[in-house]
């Protein structure tokens, strides 16, 4: 995976699944569900988003069910999660969809909405760009990173012939 930069979303504590995915979206086309994300905690956030945009939230950020609220996020655009702790069952759910969310403690201490940030993956490293404030972030196991680089599990069985064939 590339190095990422973008422009910083910030939310608070516990952001659960059901912000993410509401119940709504199970009823709607795909290409319509992204833009009911965060619709009850942000009315319109999702319109303002722009591709490549970055979530920074504080602690247990995913919290909830493990509705698919990491690939709406991933296909409204948002490139990465950064959080001050994120939920395990969120956390592996966006892994297998292929979504990078990443653990960095202290980091809605050197950010405000809007800030740019820089995340350089090879020395598990963030830089706003703003303030040139750095932190490190916890590095994902290289089995995961290889999860998502290859955009998800469900790509990885398709291209290993798992999937897609005949029961």
């Amino acid at each position: 995976m590339n190095n990422i930069n973008g422009k910083i979303w910030l939310f608070g504590d516990d952001i659960n699944t059901d912000l993410m995915y509401p119940q709504v979206c199970y009823t709607l086309n795909e290409d319509e569900k992204p833009f009911y994300a965060m619709s009850a905690n942000r009315p319109g956030w999702s319109r303002m988003v722009n591709r490549g945009d970055i979530i920074v939230a504080g602690r247990n950020f995913g919290t909830g069910s493990s509705r698919p609220a990491a690939d709406n996020i991933k296909n409204l655009g948002i490139s990465c999660v950064i959080a001050e702790s994120i939920n395990g069952l969120f956390l592996r759910n966006s892994v297998n969809s292929g979504f990078l969310a990443l653990q960095a403690p202290g980091i809605t201490n050197i950010v405000i909405e809007g800030d740019i940030v820089y995340i350089d993956l090879k020395n598990n490293e963030i830089i706003n760009k703003s303030n040139n404030k750095k932190i490190n972030f916890k590095p994902l196991p290289q089995f995961l990173m290889d999860i998502i680089d290859n955009g998800g599990i469900i790509n990885i069985l398709k291209n290993k012939k798992l999937l897609g064939g005949p029961l």
